[in-house]
């Protein structure tokens, strides 16, 4: 049975259209004023498949989800030149760091540069920190470095962004920045991130733990980083006793993954 998550409904399909988004952060719907699936950032692009009462009904390019996003989140979609490589930046009215700020931006987010001044980065949105961005092609290479970028991030259930990220966004953040192909939820990411390892496997830095509903960074042999609902935040923890709490409400490890080096 196909996954709705993955496959456009074809009920839907009649209109075909490349699109990104134009806003910081798009809630991915279920269904129009549904529950939060996912979140699209900025630059993101995506195929419209349909428009159904305003709505637009979408799929990620990254990852292939789909979903709704209200409307005015989407416009022309255009070549991402450059993506925030800091854990939050501001798009400025003027090459200013005292001028206007226009939008908050999240790690992730992709801009289009058109031209620079001084230290800052023209775009169609306004001026970036140059220093807070880097090539599209300047991939990472330490995924559980990236995710320390989030260290203190508010959790929030389907999040994307800076300003609240779950368990699964947080691993998918990491794995795109380094330029890993990861899926969106958690469930998925147990299939298909990285090489699936034995039981009693030696944890090592960027491994991934996976419980029933639940996905953790392995950042070394002792420790894990992982946005949980436990701190309400993204987070590291001891990984003894991580694994002895989280076991208390989702059960033991279901599945270890190593990711592949960046």
């Amino acid at each position: 049975m196909s996954d709705p998550r993955l496959c456009p409904n074809p009920v839907l399909m009649d209109e075909i259209t490349a699109a990104q988004v134009i806003v910081p952060v798009a809630d991915l719907l279920r269904h129009p004023d549904g529950p939060r699936d996912r979140q699209l950032l900025l630059g993101a692009h995506v195929t419209l498949h349909a428009k159904r009462g305003g709505w637009a009904y979408v799929q990620a390019t990254a990852d292939g989800y789909c979903g709704y996003v209200r409307p005015g989140t989407l416009g022309t979609a255009t070549e991402p030149t450059h993506r925030v490589a800091v854990a939050a930046s501001h798009v400025y009215a003027r090459a200013d760091l005292k001028s206007p700020d226009l939008l908050a931006l999240s790690h992730g987010s992709l801009l289009s540069v058109t031209a620079t001044e001084g230290a800052f980065s023209q775009t169609a949105h306004g001026f970036v920190p140059s220093q807070h961005i880097k090539p599209v092609g300047m991939l990472e290479t330490d995924p559980a470095a990236v995710a320390a970028l989030y260290l203190g991030t508010p959790y929030l259930w389907g999040g994307n962004s800076r300003l609240g990220i779950d368990c699964s966004g947080l691993v998918q953040a990491a794995c795109l920045a380094c330029g890993i192909p990861c899926p969106g939820d958690s469930d998925m990411q147990a299939t298909a991130a990285g090489i699936l390892l034995e039981h009693g496997a030696e944890y090592r830095r960027n491994d991934l733990l996976f419980w029933q509903s639940h996905v953790a960074i392995v950042w070394d042999s002792e420790t894990i980083l992982h946005a949980n609902a436990n701190s309400m935040s993204t987070a590291f923890e001891p990984l003894a006793e991580g694994l002895v709490r989280i076991a208390a409400s989702d059960g033991p490890v279901t599945a270890h993954r190593r990711l592949p080096d960046a």
